[in-house]
């Protein structure tokens, strides 16, 4: 009975948040209070189930990189980045690929929303694809998921450690990243050809400050989306801070303390110009990820968790399974949260994983890819603001144009992963 009442409201967390806009960390907090009560678990367990690291390292990652945007650094980094590339269409394409790469892999879950304003004006100035570009954009983003400090690394990599599973976290971040710059690539290829034509496609400004080709010039897209941002002693510390977190992570230093140290000394250096820094922190995704994983640790002390991963195998070969889920969690993801769908399929993965036939660190990570992979679909967080930003003559069609790509991401993702890095451990 326990056990039944737990996966109901398992199911009824997820589906309530995915058609509502309540915060499923809410959601799932409560229904940690209640099924715990019910299961026998007293509410000093349950709180204590709370992850606290977790929260340390989120809150600090999105307040460093709140005072980076309140402060100008961000864009310091955008348009000396777009100077870099010098007008070249194909370039830019590239260039916020990059851009979202790196901002995401040092914490930002907000990269695609930071650069969709400056990219889908760009990809109209410049007669670029808007869906090639808003799709390199997530793809960007997605590509570095899972670094270490990111929230769906962190979420992971708590999920996995609390399964007694060795997974390099190196590997969490590499396989995901290949692969998604496997489809940015085949993404270009299809949408993005033309970008390739006529060798140097740089334009220049003429004297009155206009376009003197066709394509527009990233001097007038920097005027009109990036403005020339000036270099200052406060923009200077706040990237030699970044660059000391990464240092200091890679000492072996927690992460997310450190963030809280350098954001606290930018905050009391210029305390008024960052007063609105704290209003960046990610706290939908911290009621998120702390909600989910403190509502998976009280379904793992009641067994409900042993239950599910016992029906998991019961359906025959773990490899089969093994594909049946990835593409579950691909569908499911696509229309709601990747971090929900990977803290229900990650605990269904790991009882497959006793039978010696499946690598556990493939699996891991390909579970991993494909629930992040999916939110290029306009019914996720990037899709959103891709489609937001987008100007086109019609948001219809492009969503349309969306969707059609997601499908064909649901199709390919799940089945690409899993003959790379799952069947080969199998055979």
């Amino acid at each position: 009975m326990v056990h039944t009442l737990s996966i109901l409201v398992l199911v009824a967390v997820f589906t309530v948040a995915t058609v509502t806009p309540v915060n499923m960390g809410i959601l799932a907090f409560v229904a940690a209070f209640l099924v715990g009560t019910v299961s026998g678990v007293t509410l000093e367990d349950v709180l204590g189930f709370f992850p606290g690291d977790t929260f340390v390292l989120i809150v600090g990652i999105t307040l460093l990189f709140g005072v980076a945007k309140v402060n100008g650094t961000i864009d310091l980094v955008v348009a000396a980045s777009l100077r870099l590339v010098k007008g070249r269409r194909w370039a830019i394409v590239w260039l916020m690929f990059a851009l979202a790469a790196v901002l995401m892999s040092l914490g930002s879950v907000l990269a695609v929303g930071m650069l969709a304003p400056i990219a889908m004006p760009i990809a109209a100035r410049y007669r670029i694809n808007p869906l090639l570009m808003g799709m390199m954009l997530s793809h960007g983003a997605l590509s570095a998921a899972f670094s270490p400090i990111t929230v769906y690394g962190a979420f992971s990599s708590e999920l996995v450690a609390n399964a007694g599973l060795d997974v390099s976290p190196l590997l969490m971040f590499a396989v995901p990243f290949v692969f998604n710059v496997v489809f940015a690539v085949a993404l270009f290829l299809a949408l993005g050809r033309d970008l390739l034509r006529g060798g140097d496609d740089r334009v220049e400004l003429d004297d009155p400050g206009e376009p003197s080709g066709g394509a527009g010039a990233v001097v007038a897209t920097r005027a009109r989306t990036t403005p020339e941002v000036e270099v200052t002693p406060m923009r200077l510390l706040t990237l030699a801070g970044m660059v000391v977190l990464l240092v200091l992570g890679a000492f072996g230093i927690d992460v997310g303390v450190a963030s809280f140290v350098v954001a606290t000394a930018l905050l009391l250096l210029a305390p008024n110009r960052h007063s609105t820094a704290g209003e960046q922190v990610a706290w939908p995704a911290v009621l998120l990820v702390c909600g989910m994983l403190s509502y998976m640790a009280v379904l793992e002390q009641n067994g409900t968790l042993d239950l599910l991963g016992d029906a998991a195998v019961a359906l025959g070969s773990p490899v089969l399974a093994a594909l049946l889920l990835c593409f579950a969690v691909a569908i499911v993801s696509a229309f709601g949260s990747s971090i929900g769908t990977l803290g229900i399929a990650l605990p269904l993965a790991f009882p497959l994983l006793a039978s010696g036939e499946l690598g556990a660190a493939g699996f891991v990570v390909v579970l991993g890819f494909c629930s992040t992979v999916v939110d290029v679909s306009p019914f996720s967080t990037n899709g959103v603001i891709v489609l937001a930003q987008a100007q086109v003559p019609d948001k219809r069609r492009f969503q349309r144009q969306m969707l059609g790509y997601t499908g064909l991401v649901v199709a390919g993702a799940p089945l690409l992963s899993w003959a790379v890095a799952i069947l080969p451990s199998s055979l």
